[in-house]
Formats: structure tokens, C-alpha cells, sequence
């Protein structure tokens, strides 16, 4: 593995002003801080790896170190033992160089801003989604002024090459309508909207696309940056992550994916199931031909666990990559529309009711999991909600470090409740794994379940 020994970076334009005690703080109090930094500069670093596998990129790179540098005016980075592929004849490629100052700017406004100063009251529901939001402003993606035209795009990092080429496609349609797009930031499904909207600009010559980035440090090391994201944000934690998605977006398009998708998919089902939502998402599944049978499957999936009530919530297009875009299209006009009659702010949806259950931060420990309830007697809302728990922690058993960790020290997860619910989750489990979809398969490593569902 080639490695720089040692490079100092400074920051261009993404980084806002540090206070001296923001700085000293950062160098000398808060070691957790910094690790918290120097584990998503890594990831950043890494940019465009075959991998995610968060433990192995940390191990490949255990010499990794990234040092704050004090300067007269403002600070600097060191690094040492770096991914060489981030470095072009010695010098660091300026994405990067860019993603690198985003993420060390929100790690510090959420630590310094938040969590210390305690501005916020994060123990309740208004409190948390005002955090959100200026986490985002902080980061200068909610900009005022601009009509709706972004795009939420979710989908599988790890995905066959037809899909990833739909994708592609189905982006490019929308850029040369003039959308933007907004992603997890990693690669798959993440980076192909990207890709083809920037070509679908340029054909348009509309200079000041959007490809937004949206992560949190759990997930940044096995979906690490796509080369095309020239917004990248930092939310503290997966729910802050996904209320900034659904908060951003004007609509909402869904690609194959994997158990993460899937937690994306009930996180927002559950909002517009919810009673206090009268307001439309405009909410597409799309896929080329090959996907067919995975998009029935989910669509049973859903309809089995939730009902009528959510699969009316959505709309499914195989292939016709335009009449995707033309659809999504249509919808931001239609959310235009809504939010100018109803003098609403274009830029971060206020009005949207989201549970405090889908606020707060649910950990994955075993006990955890097994609380949850997977029962039908629960409110169909409610019931979304546990099941996008239930996937969290899947998620998290598979490329998260935490999770991993827990995992090897307890054993799988344990899920219990509905018998007709948990076959339902089996068998759509059991699908990913045939489809490779839970995680990045190679010669030398098969998947490893790690959860283990059992009957109530």
C-alpha cells in the first residue's frame, strides 16, 4: 500500500473561522474530538477505495495521523501516512482538500456550538431539528432565494454495473432539467446521479450545480466521498442525517439498495404515515429491467409489514430513465407550488412532522435490538418506525465499527415479534444476501449474518 509520509494542507474556502479557544480546544482538551477528525479524514483520504470495510481501512492505515496546525491566520493541516491515492505528483487533489476542511469544520461546530455550549435542547424534538438545521447552515448548503430543485437520491453502494450505469442515466435526464442532487456522498447509487446530472449541466451550461453530500461519522469509512460531491456536510449522528435529507429534499428518488436503503425507506414511510402530515413528499422507486423482481420483492415487503397505507405513498418506474426525471421534475414544481401558496421556505422544510422516535439516537446493542417491537397491533407509523431501527442496527452489525465490534463480542442480534413480519424480513434478508447486497463480497469473504430473528 502506498502511503505520503508526510503533507501540510491548508484550507481554501470551506473551512468558517475558528475562535483561538475553538482551536486550543481542538490541539489539547478534546482528544475524542480529534479521533472523531482524524478517523473521517481517513475516510476521506480513501476516497474511491474498492473497500468498505471500516476495520480493515483502519488497520491498513494504523500509522495514519492528522495534526492541527496553529497559524496567525487560522490553522493548517499536518498529515502523515496518508492514502496515496488523494495526492496527484505530491500535491493533494482540491475535492479532497475541500471535504477534508468540511468535515473538520462540522465536527468542531457540532462539539463546540452544540454539545458543549448547549444552545440547543436536544432532548427535545424542536430542539433537535434546530440543530439540524444549523448544522446545515453552518455548512452553507440551506441557501435562501433558490427555487426547489433538489433531488434526495438513495440507493446501494455496492451495486452491479448496469445499475450503477441506470443511475448514471437517470441523472443526467435530470440535470439537463435543472435539478440538483443530494446523496449518502458515497459510491453506487450515490455517485451515478452525480455523474450524469454534471454532464446534464454542462449541457445546459448551468455552472453552479449542486451535488450535496450528506454523512455522519459512523458510515463516512465505507461510503466515503464520491469525487463528485462538491458539498459535503457532516451530521453528528444517523438520525440527523436522515432528518437533514428529508428536511433538504424536494423529492425523494429511491435506487436498489441494501438494508441501509431499506432503513431509509421506512425512516420516511413513517413520517408520511404519520397522522400530523397532511403535505406530499413526492416519493419514486426506480430501476432498470434487472431490478424488477428485487423492487416487487421490497414492494411485497412493504405492503406485508405496513399495508395499502404506505405502498400508496410511492411510485414505481422500471427503466425510462426520462420519464424518471420527468416525474421528479414534475414533483419539485408541485412542492414549489405548495410551499409558495403556503409561504412555506423553500430551502428546509419546518412543517414536516417527524416523531421524536425517529429524533433520538437509537444505538444497536444487543439489548437494544431486542426490545424492539415488531408487532402489528402498533400504529402503522409506529410499526415504520421500529422497523427502521431494526435495519439501523443491521446496518450497523455490517459496516460500522461499533456494530462490529458488538457482534464479535455477543453474537448476532437478536430480533423477535410478529412471526408473519420476521418471515417477511427473512426472506428479503435472505434475497440481499443472494443479490450480494448486504455488503461487498470478495473471494476470500462470504457474508456472515449478523442478526438472528426469532418468534415472539
Amino acid at each position: 500500500m502506498i502511503k505520503i509520509d508526510n503533507a501540510r494542507i491548508h484550507p481554501r474556502t470551506s473551512l468558517n473561522l475558528l475562535s483561538q479557544q475553538e482551536i486550543d480546544g481542538l490541539i489539547s482538551t478534546n482528544k475524542d474530538v480529534m479521533k472523531l477528525f482524524r478517523d473521517c479524514a481517513l475516510a476521506i483520504l480513501n476516497t474511491d477505495s474498492s473497500s468498505d470495510d471500516a476495520a480493515q481501512i483502519l488497520a491498513t492505515f494504523a500509522d495514519f495521523d492528522i495534526q492541527v496546525i496553529p497559524q496567525p491566520r487560522g490553522l493548517k493541516l499536518e498529515i502523515f501516512n496518508a492514502p496515496a491515492q488523494s495526492f496527484v505528483d505530491g500535491f493533494i487533489i482540491r475535492g479532497i482538500q475541500e471535504h477534508l476542511f468540511s468535515a473538520l469544520r462540522d465536527i468542531v461546530y457540532t462539539d463546540f456550538k452544540i454539545n458543549e455550549s448547549r444552545q440547543f435542547n436536544l432532548g427535545s424534538s424542536q430542539g433537535i431539528t434546530d440543530a439540524v438545521f444549523r448544522i446545515l447552515r453552518n455548512a452553507r448548503i440551506v441557501m435562501p432565494d433558490i427555487p426547489p430543485n433538489l433531488v434526495v437520491c438513495w440507493g446501494g453502494h455496492s451495486i452491479p454495473r448496469e445499475e450503477y450505469d441506470y443511475s448514471k442515466v437517470v441523472g443526467y435526464e435530470m440535470g439537463l432539467r435543472g435539478l440538483d442532487i443530494v446523496t449518502g456522498c458515497g459510491i453506487g447509487a450515490m455517485k451515478g446521479p452525480m455523474k450524469g446530472a454534471a454532464v446534464g449541466h454542462a449541457k445546459q451550461q448551468k455552472k453552479n450545480g449542486r451535488y450535496i453530500g450528506v454523512s455522519e461519522p459512523g458510515i463516512i469509512a465505507s461510503e466515503s466521498p464520491n469525487a463528485i460531491v462538491n458539498e459535503l456536510v457532516i451530521m453528528p449522528d444517523i438520525e440527523k442525517r436522515l432528518e437533514a435529507f428529508v428536511r433538504l429534499a424536494h423529492c425523494v428518488l429511491v435506487f436498489p439498495g441494501g438494508v441501509g436503503t431499506v432503513e431509509e425507506i421506512f425512516y420516511l414511510l413513517s413520517i408520511l404515515m404519520h397522522p400530523d402530515n397532511r403535505q406530499s413528499m413526492p416519493l419514486v422507486f426506480a430501476g432498470p429491467e434487472s431490478c424488477r423482481q428485487y423492487f416487487e420483492e421490497l414492494d411485497r415487503f412493504i405492503d406485508h409489514c405496513l399495508g395499502r397505507e404506505a405502498t400508496d405513498r410511492y411510485r414505481l418506474v422500471i427503466g425510462h430513465p426520462e420519464e424518471v426525471a420527468r416525474q421528479m421534475k414534475a414533483g419539485v414544481e408541485e412542492v414549489h407550488r405548495q410551499r409558495r401558496s403556503g409561504q412555506e421556505a423553500y430551502y428546509f422544510n419546518w412543517n414536516l412532522h417527524i416523531d421524536p422516535m425517529l429524533q433520538h439516537p437509537f444505538v444497536p446493542t444487543h439489548e437494544n435490538m431486542a426490545s424492539l417491537n415488531l408487532s402489528r397491533d402498533l400504529p402503522g407509523h409506529v410499526l415504520a418506525a421500529q422497523m427502521r431501527a431494526a435495519f439501523s442496527g443491521l446496518v450497523a452489525g455490517n459496516v460500522k465499527a461499533f456494530g462490529i465490534r458488538q457482534i464479535a463480542e455477543k453474537g448476532p442480534y437478536r430480533l423477535t415479534g410478529d412471526p408473519g413480519i420476521l418471515a417477511a424480513m427473512d426472506d428479503l434478508l435472505r434475497s440481499f444476501v443472494r443479490d450480494r447486497r448486504m455488503k461487498l463480497v470478495t473471494a476470500a469473504r462470504e457474508y456472515q449474518p449478523c442478526y438472528v430473528l426469532e418468534q415472539g
